[in-house]
């Protein structure tokens, strides 16, 4: 239990126990719905009852409060646990590239890469200068927005890079 709800629990115990009016009195101070509704009714003291009803509700509300952050703390906790795998496994792979760059018995040239990167670039630009209008930068911008949702789409680009793999492939064998 938190310390505010025992705090409260005390109070209310203590005003059962000991001297009534002053325990409703710290109740009422204590309880944010007494003090609302202290304010609205002005000088009327709220009942007895009404108190250690809204002292109630109020620690009903409090429980459910720290049973969300409860739930929270879990799930946030969870996903630490699962960052910190992903990084021993992000680790364990740099590693192994690390003490073996050259896996693998077909490497690719950096002039195979360039010579993709390029079509690929290539393939992108010509698109984009047929989308583009520069008339005025807000046109501009538009028109860049447009492309991007456009031509950028993870399929597209997915097909754009098929086709540059299987030309260039054609033309190395």
């Amino acid at each position: 239990m938190s310390t505010f709800v025992q705090l409260i629990w005390s109070i209310l115990t203590d005003c059962l126990n000991t001297v009534p009016q002053k325990g409703y009195d710290d109740l009422q101070s204590i309880v944010p719905t007494c003090q609302t509704q202290d304010s609205l009714i002005g000088s009327q003291k709220l009942s007895k009852a009404t108190v250690l009803q809204k002292t109630i509700d109020y620690i009903q509300f409090l429980h459910k409060e720290k049973k969300k952050q409860d739930e929270e703390i879990s799930t946030l906790r969870k996903d630490v646990m699962a960052l910190k795998i992903m990084k021993t496994n992000y680790e364990q792979i740099v590693k192994a590239h690390q003490t073996n760059p050259l896996q693998g018995k077909d490497q690719v040239t950096d002039q195979v890469k360039f010579s993709i990167f390029q079509n690929i670039m290539d393939l992108l630009f010509q698109s984009f200068n047929a989308c583009i209008s520069v008339a005025s930068f807000q046109e501009l911008s538009a028109c860049v927005f447009n492309w991007i949702e456009e031509h950028c789409k993870p399929q597209t680009l997915r097909e754009i890079v098929v086709s540059v793999l299987r030309q260039l492939n054609g033309q190395l064998h």
